[in-house]
Formats: structure tokens, C-alpha cells, sequence
């Protein structure tokens, strides 16, 4: 039986803004781009959350919730010099770690040592250094599982630790909310709730063919995850699924052939972005992506090894038609056929 660590960041982007600047500890921040060039939030700290703000909201919603929102356009640069400190703790640990983003990785550390063998200690010894060192908190789940750590880390946030020992299992996995599920989205988690499924409990009642006729490969994975199953091991490399870009326009698109015209600007930058890709995965298909006015979005997909600028103009025709409304964002992409180091982390 594994153990794992899922390690998590608190609120990692306004974390390091906050260690740089005390003053705005207890000041509602979100870091994001402006109204101007029609922003989103990519993180806020807990006062922002106090409003309902959260994570890929439109910054001029966020600042409907709350007017005196300290706006910070952000630093990549700074934040992934931080996550290298984070990650070069991380290593001090265990070289079997699968990151997920800048500020999330799973750490495999059942062959490991130290502190006598406990994963526990090494999760809280961990995020003794990285607050020590590093100057921002970090939240961890261990478990025999990453479904299980990865929703552990989530437990207790911020600056929390929970552990899921195997007998623990069982009874937590049942009164488990299926929303927590990764992968279960509102749409899903509606039609569960449709079904009478709210836990995983709920879930085991249920026949496997019945969960597959409902929700196709997905509900053979729910069948499994509602017993707290979970056999795949943490990767050091992972398989790159996609590549793309996408772009948020100061003035919505009004026709589809306006949203044509912006096409040749995104695949440019989008071969560059392929071109940078060492090695370069081989191209399986493509896909364009369209959020219109009212923020609902599409994303139309086509198996093709050799893309061009028709097919994706296809594509588009596609998607447009869906909602035929002025569009504020436009995305465009590959569907990537071979595997790449975890380290190239999607862009879409």
C-alpha cells in the first residue's frame, strides 16, 4: 500500500504577494489582469473569498462584490522562483513527485525513511520548512491514494493537514459529498443529484452497468473512486494532452467573421508555443474554443495529425453557431499524441 502526499499552496500567487508586502495580509487582493483588458482572477487570499470571489471570475464581477478589491496584476517570474523553493523542499523528501501546477504536487514517499517511516511527519515536516524558508503556508492531505490525498490537502485549508489511514477509509469515502469527486462538475453533480446520488455511498448502491450507462467510462471510474480506489502511481513524467492559447478581448467580437479575422494572430502565437515543446509530441487534432458575452463557452474538437488554417475556420463556424452572440474569448489548440515531462503543464 502507497503513501502519499498531496501538497498544496494556499492561495499560492496572493501568498507570495502578502509574505512581500505585510500590509496587505488582512486587505481583500486578488492577483489578475485589469477591467480594462477584461481580467479574471487567477487567485484571491481568504478576505477576497469572504465576497464570493474566487478563481477565474471576471475581475469587474469580482469588484461588483467588493469595491475596495486591491487589484495585482501579478509577477510569473517571482511566483516561479518561489515554487522552485518549494519544490526544491519537496525533493529533500522523495524525487518521486508529480506536479500539477506551480503550487500542487503529489510526493510518493512510501519507500522513504525518513522520520521513521511516517508520512505523516513528513507532510507536517515539510510544511514546517516551507513556512520557515519559503515564507508562505502550504496544506497536505496523506493517504494510500492520490484521490484520497488530494481531497485530504483540501480538508483542512489553509495551513491544514489531514491524513486518510487505511482503515479510515471506508467510513470517510461514504459520507463523502460525489461534488468532491475530481472530475464531477456542477453539470454532473446535477444529474447525480437527479439520480438521488449526493455521496459515495449513494454510489455503491448503484450497479457498475447502470453508473457506465449513465455517464460512459467516467462512471466506471465513479464506481471505483466511491470505494476509495485508486491504483495509479505518481508519474515523474506525465502525458502532455494539449497545447493552446487563447485570448480575452477588450471589446467583444461582434460577428463571426470578426472572430475569423483574430484566428491567424492565435495560431501564430500557438505554433510557437508547439514549436518550444522539447521534445515536440506528434499532433492528433485540434480544437477551437469560443466564451461568448454571457460567459457560456464551447469548445469544438477535430481528429486531424496535419491542422491548418481552414480547419480550424471550420471549427469556429462550428462553435459560433452554438451561440451565435458577440464572443469575448477565443482559444485555439492541439491534441497532443505523445508523452512529455510534467513540467510542460497545459496552457488552455
Amino acid at each position: 500500500m502507497r503513501k502519499i502526499i498531496h501538497c498544496d499552496c494556499d492561495c499560492f500567487y496572493a501568498a507570495v504577494e502578502m509574505r512581500d508586502n505585510p500590509a496587505l495580509n488582512d486587505v481583500p487582493i486578488a492577483i489578475g489582469g485589469s477591467v480594462e483588458q477584461r481580467g479574471v482572477v487567477a487567485t484571491c487570499n481568504y478576505p477576497a473569498r469572504e465576497f464570493g470571489i474566487h478563481s477565474a471570475m471576471p475581475m469587474a464581477q469580482a469588484l461588483k462584490r467588493c469595491p475596495h478589491l486591491t487589484v495585482i496584476r501579478g509577477d510569473m517570474a517571482k511566483y516561479k522562483a518561489v515554487a522552485r523553493q518549494v519544490f526544491a523542499i519537496y525533493r529533500d523528501v522523495t524525487e518521486l513527485i508529480e506536479p500539477l501546477s506551480l503550487d500542487e504536487a503529489f510526493l510518493d514517499v512510501t519507500d522513504v525513511s525518513l522520520c521513521n517511516g511516517s508520512a505523516t511527519r513528513m507532510a507536517e515536516a515539510i510544511r514546517q520548512r516551507v513556512k520557515q524558508e519559503v515564507g508562505i503556508t502550504v496544506s497536505a492531505g496523506v493517504a494510500p491514494n492520490k484521490f484520497l490525498a488530494k481531497i485530504a490537502s483540501d480538508w483542512r485549508k489553509p495551513d491544514g493537514l489531514f491524513v486518510i489511514t487505511p482503515n479510515d477509509i471506508d467510513g470517510f469515502v461514504q459520507q463523502l459529498p460525489v461534488k468532491k469527486i475530481h472530475g464531477v462538475g456542477p453539470r454532473t453533480a446535477e444529474k447525480l443529484a437527479g439520480l438521488g446520488i449526493q455521496t459515495c455511498a449513494d454510489l455503491r448502491a448503484r450497479p457498475l452497468t447502470e453508473l457506465v450507462e449513465q455517464f460512459g467510462r467516467f462512471g466506471h471510474r465513479l464506481f471505483e473512486l466511491s470505494f476509495g480506489r485508486d491504483e495509479r502511481p505518481v508519474k515523474t513524467h506525465r502525458e502532455r494532452k494539449s497545447i493552446s492559447t487563447e485570448q480575452t478581448y477588450s471589446q467583444d467580437l461582434p460577428t463571426l467573421e470578426a472572430c475569423r479575422q483574430q484566428l491567424p494572430d492565435l495560431l501564430n502565437d500557438l505554433e510557437q508555443r508547439y514549436a518550444r515543446l522539447d521534445p515536440a509530441p506528434a499532433v492528433r487534432g485540434l480544437m477551437v474554443k469560443v466564451k461568448f458575452n454571457d460567459f457560456t463557452q464551447t469548445t469544438v474538437e477535430h481528429a486531424d495529425p496535419a491542422p491548418n488554417l481552414d480547419q480550424f475556420e471550420s471549427l469556429l463556424t462550428i462553435g459560433w453557431a452554438r451561440g451565435e452572440r458577440p464572443v469575448r474569448l477565443l482559444g485555439v489548440g492541439y491534441r497532443l499524441a505523445e508523452e512529455a515531462t510534467a513540467q510542460q503543464l497545459s496552457l488552455f
